[in-house]
């Protein structure tokens, strides 16, 4: 699974908790009766990831949540007709993230130094920090390249949105083997876990559907999500971000075995001014807890 479906799973780990508070949670395979073991769930105390501290004694719930068995897509028509079905019966709910003091500490550092950053080139104060990503780690993947290229908005939006954003707002991003580089932005090194800690800091992601969308999600963040129009905020998204996402024949199509020209329709139809205008009007809004 990807952070992102591991994200979801926290969500209903901590829905089956609150209903079963004597109970132990773990997430995996049923079928293959394996634990899965994440980063995601370092440290979330309603999650078990070593089968040597379950207590037999008490009762076990089993989280059912593996690559081949998602909540949000009907896997055997996946399978059949080539393509992402989706469940629409399924909607997330915003998992946890847990925090060591070191990855706290280190976060902290790294707002300190996109601080001296902006500073450094700007002699006004900025109007709030954006942590953004644009493209993803896997959009070059044997498996998953299709599916990124068929949600990915385009460099040349990007840089348009940023050139503009960057005037009024310290934009940061995590770098990965995949990042983009624009200049004026502040970039850093980090693990995906050590990004999470960071954006906890932040006044808004925006990027597109996936993983870091989940986090915003699990810190109680306000998010811009481009959603184009692979796959629905119904599946994957959530009710206090604002999720473009383009309803047009064909949408949402889930292809993934080849570039959709759909989706490229649905991307084109987004514009940069659009982005700016949600961004603006989302940017340090307060999320209810």
């Amino acid at each position: 699974m990807g952070y992102g479906d591991e994200l979801m799973a926290t969500g209903v780990a901590k829905i089956a908790k609150k209903k079963n508070p004597n109970s132990q949670i773990v997430i995996g395979n049923f079928h293959n009766k394996t634990i899965t073991q994440s980063i995601i769930f370092n440290n979330n105390p309603n999650i078990i990831t070593d089968s040597k501290k379950i207590n037999p004694d008490l009762k076990l719930l089993f989280i059912n949540n593996s690559p081949g068995n998602k909540p949000y897509f009907d896997r055997e028509k996946t399978i059949l007709k080539q393509r992402m079905i989706w469940d629409f019966k399924f909607k997330p709910t915003p998992g946890e993230l847990y925090f060591s003091k070191e990855e706290i500490k280190k976060a902290k550092k790294t707002i300190d130094n996109a601080e001296i950053f902006w500073n450094s080139i700007n002699n006004k104060k900025h109007n709030g920090i954006i942590f953004i990503e644009t493209t993803s780690v896997k959009i070059n993947n044997s498996d998953f390249g299709f599916k990124h290229i068929n949600k990915d908005w385009g460099k040349v939006k990007w840089l348009a949105l940023i050139e503009k954003l960057k005037k009024k707002f310290l934009i940061i991003q995590s770098l990965h083997s995949k990042s983009i580089h624009y200049d004026g932005i502040f970039e850093f090194e980090s693990n995906f876990r050590e990004a999470a800690a960071a954006m906890k800091m932040t006044s808004l992601f925006l990027g597109p559907e996936g993983g870091f969308g989940h986090v915003a999600a699990a810190l109680n963040k306000p998010a811009v999500i481009i959603f184009g129009g692979w796959i629905h905020p119904q599946s994957t998204g959530y009710d206090f971000h604002e999720n473009i996402y383009i309803d047009i024949k064909g949408s949402p199509c889930g292809i993934y075995s080849q570039e959709c020209d759909h989706c490229k329709e649905c991307m084109n139809i987004i514009s940069v001014e659009k982005i700016e205008k949600s961004v603006i009007r989302n940017v340090n809004k307060e999320i209810p807890l």
